[in-house]
């Protein structure tokens, strides 16, 4: 029981329906599937007090997806960072569980399915290529500890998919399981959610 009210309070967000915190507010502990249940028709700023977040721009966690760390965010083009691409709405939300562990281990496939060449992963890693991953295709992974982030091109940009032990199994069979907009399993950069 105590683990229980401990990890519920190792998440809060307050979002706003007005940019630079101002407007109608709430806070969360826990997982949001449509922000319109409470009367938003979107969130334009937010500040994350504890607890890592992967937000999504539409209901029900379609979309769209991009991490929220702790910090102020005032306008929708500050959510995932000042890499990512631009985001203009978030209606939907949920914590990371899985963020708090202190080691981090993942292996990447070359194809789906576990398949073809793999290479094992515990730090951050701004480019693929650099650490001798010779194409940008990653059409499989596992994670065993942990959460990452990936991005479509190198230095934590573009397109954001986060990955996490305890979604799919820690298993992501197919790219299309990663919440893939593209066509083809482009993964560059790929760096730990530690909170």
């Amino acid at each position: 029981f105590l683990n229980v009210a401990c990890d519920l309070c190792c998440f809060q967000i307050i979002v706003f329906d007005e940019e630079c915190f101002q407007g109608r507010r709430h806070e969360f502990t826990s997982e949001c599937c449509n922000v319109m249940e409470f009367g938003f028709e979107t969130v334009r700023s937010m500040k994350v007090e504890s607890g890592a977040w992967v937000g999504y721009e539409h209901a029900s966690y379609q979309g769209q997806q991009f991490i929220l760390e702790r910090g102020e965010y005032p306008q929708c083009d500050a959510f995932g960072g000042s890499n990512a691409y631009h985001i203009e709405r978030m209606t939907s939300f949920r914590p990371i569980s899985c963020a708090n562990h202190r080691e981090c281990r993942m292996t990447i496939f070359e194809r789906e399915n576990f398949l073809g060449r793999k290479g094992e992963l515990s730090d951050d890693y701004p480019s693929l290529q650099a650490m001798g991953w010779c194409n940008n295709e990653v059409g499989s992974l596992r994670i065993q500890a942990g959460a990452f982030v990936c991005y479509q091109y190198p230095g934590y940009r573009g397109y954001q998919y986060i990955m996490e032990c305890d979604r799919h199994c820690g298993e992501y069979k197919h790219f299309r399981e990663f919440g893939s907009h593209c066509q083809t399993p482009q993964i560059q950069s790929i760096r730990r959610i530690q909170q």
